[in-house]
């Protein structure tokens, strides 16, 4: 397990062992026992070898440090695990120890070692992502006509509700879990090519072991090895990137409506949770933070690895080895980005009453528009525009509502009675399709669920 000191806060512990060393390690050795399994299906290793290297794949069988330090000499962390279970291999079945890797090179092992890490990551993230659009469902139905003010460029703009903004998030959600339903099969593919990628040192054998090798480990044989077309792993962590950026905006949303001058939407509180060092008061925006933090490093960290994509020839120097922190780094930041984005989600605190009083800052401009949409048909467009910009004008200048300012205005008063105004200047009349986008939204989640 890491010990890194923000982990708890940043990284799902779920996702944290399966990238954790031991979690690399038994990815490798998993490659390794299925391999001897498969060769020996094809008459190249004795039952009694396959028996002796499966015992000896046990993750917790080897000195993690020891590796880390051999690695830095032989320049990947295969090099040395395949050495140290030949030694324990050795110490019981010495004739099993030729059998080990037979044909495979050390890429092989690391990325399908890799691959099998990712299998279990998307399980979770998968998991995590289903869990967070039900919540997101529910509340959205729930807040479905809660009215609240929208802001455009941050400033009051007309009104919507709080379940449209969360049916939003919910539509970006099932679109990311659609995108890693379609990219699975592509992403769980067995890498097996030996030293450059022809499997030659198998011979004949070599088609019927990659075929059984990958029945083993519950993978798709690919058309060919990919040492060096690395388009699968970017892909998966593109839609990470995605997934990244809908729970920072997710996050951005919340941490402004818990603005002390919105105060309108809370992360839910708990003992010590969002206090400040030195202010008692403070109600801080903890989780929030989490989903901005990991919306702004992923893409640094998805530069990478778009970056090492054009990779020398057979085998990468350097390009390659970008890869290996950088992914599960990826990894892990959305996964405690999703696991933030429940605890709000299931949690969160609406004061539905502020929002309405929010909704009434600017004494009724939010609903000018509403108005002028109705004089329009009446007046005209350019008369109907020009009249309510005088008005808001006035109820600016004179500090008054919106509604007294339009009900001196004969203009206006020919036009409409006071009944209408009371209606046109009602928030809650003018929600639009709000209500059609929240039941749009869920309807897609649920077809997608089902």
């Amino acid at each position: 397990m890491s010990n890194q000191l923000f982990d708890a806060y940043f990284t799902a512990p779920a996702m944290r062992e399966v990238f954790s060393d031991r979690g690399r390690l038994q990815g490798m050795l998993d490659f390794e026992a299925a391999l001897a399994r498969a060769e020996a299906g094809a008459g190249l290793v004795p039952h009694t070898a396959v028996v002796a290297i499966e015992a000896a794949c046990q993750a917790e069988r080897y000195d993690v440090r020891a590796l880390a330090d051999a690695i830095a000499t032989a320049g990947n962390s295969a090099i040395p695990l395949v050495k140290a279970l030949g030694k324990v291999i050795a110490s019981g079945v010495p004739e099993a120890e030729r059998y080990v890797h037979l044909g495979a090179t050390s890429q092989d092992a690391m990325d399908t070692g890799l691959v099998l890490q990712l299998r279990a990551a998307l399980e979770l993230i998968e998991a995590d992502l289903a869990k967070l659009s039900d919540t997101l469902a529910q509340q959205a139905l729930q807040h479905a006509d809660t009215p609240l003010v929208g802001r455009t460029w941050l400033q009051h703009a007309t009104p919507v509700t709080l379940g449209m903004k969360l049916a939003g998030v919910l539509g970006a959600l099932t679109r990311h879990r659609q995108r890693l339903q379609e990219l699975r099969p592509r992403l769980l593919v067995l890498q097996f090519g030996g030293a450059s990628g022809s499997l030659a040192a198998l011979g004949s054998k070599a088609m019927p072991v990659a075929e059984a090798l990958a029945e083993q480990l519950k993978l798709s044989l690919p058309e060919q090895p990919w040492h060096t077309q690395r388009d699968r792993l970017v892909e998966f962590a593109s839609v990470l990137g995605l997934i990244a950026g809908s729970l920072g905006k997710f996050g951005r949303d919340i941490s402004l409506l818990m603005q002390t001058e919105a105060g309108e939407v809370f992360e839910p509180s708990a003992p010590g949770k969002g206090g400040s060092s030195t202010m008692p008061h403070k109600r801080n925006p903890v989780g929030a933070a989490v989903l901005i933090g990991a919306a702004t490093r992923v893409p640094g960290l998805l530069s990478t690895l778009f970056a090492a994509m054009p990779q020398e020839h057979e085998r990468s120097l350097g390009l390659w080895h970008a890869e290996w922190e950088t992914l599960p780094d990826i990894c892990c930041l959305v996964s405690g980005a999703l696991r933030q984005a429940q605890v709000i989600a299931e949690g969160m605190e609406v004061d539905a009453e502020r929002m309405r009083r929010n909704l009434d800052l600017t004494q009724g401009l939010v609903l000018a528009e509403a108005v002028s949409i109705v004089l329009a048909q009446r007046l005209g467009r350019d008369r109907a525009h020009h009249l309510l910009e005088q008005c808001c004008q006035r109820a600016v200048a004179e500090q008054r509502h919106l509604r007294a300012v339009l009900g001196d205005e004969p203009q206006v008063s020919a036009e409409l009675s006071a009944q209408e105004l009371d209606r046109l200047l009602d928030p809650a009349h003018y929600l639009g399709q709000a209500r059609v986008w929240v039941a749009r939204a869920v309807a897609e989640h649920q077809r997608f669920t089902a």
